[in-house]
């Protein structure tokens, strides 16, 4: 049971430490979620084996996590970084507390940090 605590603890800070876009963010989730699921699921059925449960859930969940972002990246045209225009209005989103931008050229708006708000 410490395995699978201590492996949990290792998904958990990867998926904090990421910063680069959908498909680490997502696959790092997804392996957090498959392991703690397959963990359940191995412990109650079949032989029992809570660890293994664990691993082939975390697998299935982190490519599941990883495909899932990809789609995300390939909808909006990727995690890209774009600097506002020197002099451009930002406007703030009172939903989420944040400022952003609209870009004519492309018509997407964008988070004050230059990652894409809207596609």
């Amino acid at each position: 049971m410490y395995k699978f605590l201590g492996t949990a603890a290792a998904v958990t800070l990867l998926a904090a430490c990421t910063s680069t876009g959908n498909i680490e963010r997502n696959a790092a989730g997804g392996a957090a979620l498959g392991a703690v699921a397959g963990a359940v699921i191995g412990n109650n059925v079949g032989d029992g084996d809570a660890e293994r449960g664990a691993a082939i859930g975390a697998v299935v969940g982190g490519a599941a996590g990883a495909a899932r972002g990809a789609q995300q990246d390939a909808r909006c045209g990727g995690t890209e970084l774009k600097k506002p225009p020197s002099g451009q209005q930002m406007q703030y989103d009172s939903r989420y507390g944040r400022y952003y931008y609209y870009d004519q050229a492309t018509g997407r708006t964008y988070w004050q940090d230059g990652t894409v708000r809207s596609c």
